[in-house]
């Protein structure tokens, strides 16, 4: 197995998610719980979302919004409707403008990494169960983006567009999620494969 491969049990769950982020929005203060329920939704990096201003997202009320993150060659990624309600609701009460960085610290500077960090390991003490927190479930913000990757694909969203989402290879996502693509969980059309090839001569069935 690939050293890049991560395995099920250390991805966090839906559920997961959901505690340790209701414990953020509740004990943290200023931009730390938008930003990191912005990466638990859309799979950015930290340094990626700490780079986004209003002007990249796009929010419809109760719909898909859309983010472009300008990093590398440039991408958009796709918003869920809970996350587009945090993020119209956060720049509504903070009175964030077009050029404002979308999660700013004090006088508009970008968030610091320590201080989300810091709110992420008081979460999962909090949200994790000791053996949990002993076995390093979540040990890094970044097991949000994992996890909302592995999401994608679990909700049949093809490598090739998760990748795309993600702004790496469809090749890093096979390696980093090969519990999504076992043969035995493919429903294989075999009348289909033995047309492939027909051969010359060879007799009908």
């Amino acid at each position: 197995m690939s050293k890049l491969a991560i395995g099920e049990s250390s991805l966090l769950s839906a559920d997961h998610v959901r505690a340790l982020l209701e414990w953020v929005q509740e004990e943290s203060s200023g931009a730390v719980f938008p930003f990191l329920a912005s990466m638990a939704g859309t799979a950015l990096s930290p340094g990626e979302a700490a780079s986004v201003r209003v002007q990249d997202v796009t929010l419809p009320d109760g719909e898909f919004g859309e983010v472009l993150v300008r990093a590398g060659e440039g991408r958009k990624v796709p918003v869920s409707p809970d996350v587009v309600g945090v993020l119209r609701r956060w720049i509504d009460e903070e009175g964030l403008e077009a050029e404002d960085l979308l999660f700013p610290a004090e006088r508009g500077r970008p968030l610091a990494s320590s201080e989300y960090k810091r709110a992420w390991r008081r979460a999962r003490q909090a949200g994790l169960s000791p053996d949990e927190v002993q076995a390093g479930l979540g040990e890094q913000v970044s097991s949000l983006r994992d996890s909302c990757l592995d999401r994608w694909l679990e909700a049949g969203v093809p490598a090739w567009g998760v990748a795309e989402w993600a702004g790496v290879s469809a090749s890093w996502i096979a390696l980093r999620y090969p519990h999504r693509f076992r043969l035995e969980d493919v429903e294989i059309d075999w009348e289909c494969l033995e047309e492939i090839p027909r051969l010359p001569g060879s007799p009908e069935r």
